[in-house]
């Protein structure tokens, strides 16, 4: 297991970062899993046992509600995640902006892009990000990245056919929020790393 924080932007996504300004300190935290499982995810329900008692909704996408297969298309579940983001914000009685958003694969992916396109998010957590289909290393799940401007954690297995250590070492430069990675031993769902994957996640959200 190791880490690497902070990678270098550009100076111009550098300059940009500044201008956000300071950000509140996280009060809840939104997790999502990937498309092939649910939110009782292990993983997610040992972050959220972990991290107790920060809130912590682990939501469901609509395809999963519905009985589907099929995981939804961004446009929808990027909707969902801001309606529900909204409601979780207002029930707890906090600013959107308070919220940390992020989980496991797909999951995360959707996260990330709605933060991309404007939802408030005091960070994102971004579980065995799928940064490229398996065996498909130049259709690149990355466009969206420039636009990411909150801390961004990444955690991932070393050897992730999703992504390798140096494939994304090549292409988190272009997120201009602070950039954290965790790196275990394995694949896309580390065996026996709920632990050491929840005391990153709470390590991390005292640096925000």
């Amino acid at each position: 297991m190791y880490f690497r924080r902070g990678l270098s932007a550009s100076p111009e996504l550098r300059r940009v970062a500044r201008m956000t300004g300071r950000r509140t300190a996280p009060a809840a935290l939104l997790l999502t899993p990937g498309a092939g499982a649910g939110r009782d995810h292990h993983t997610l329900l040992a972050i959220e046992e972990q991290l107790a008692p920060l809130p912590c909704l682990r939501l469901d996408f609509p395809y999963r509600k519905a009985g589907r297969r099929a995981p939804d298309r961004a446009p929808v579940a990027i909707a969902h995640l801001v309606e529900q983001s909204a409601v979780f914000a207002a029930q707890r009685h906090i600013g959107p902006e308070q919220l940390v958003l992020g989980g496991r694969s797909y999951g995360g992916r959707m996260c990330s892009m709605a933060v991309a396109q404007g939802l408030p998010a005091a960070g994102l957590v971004l579980l065995s990000y799928p940064l490229h289909p398996p065996g498909q290393p130049t259709k690149l799940r990355t466009d969206h990245f420039p636009d990411i401007d909150v801390p961004v954690l990444f955690v991932s297995g070393d050897n992730d056919p999703f992504g390798s250590p140096d494939e994304f070492a090549e292409h988190l430069h272009r997120i201009p929020g602070k950039v954290t990675q965790m790196w275990l031993p394995g694949g896309h769902d580390p065996r026996r790393a709920d632990s050491p994957i929840a005391a990153a996640i709470a390590q991390w959200l005292t640096m925000l």
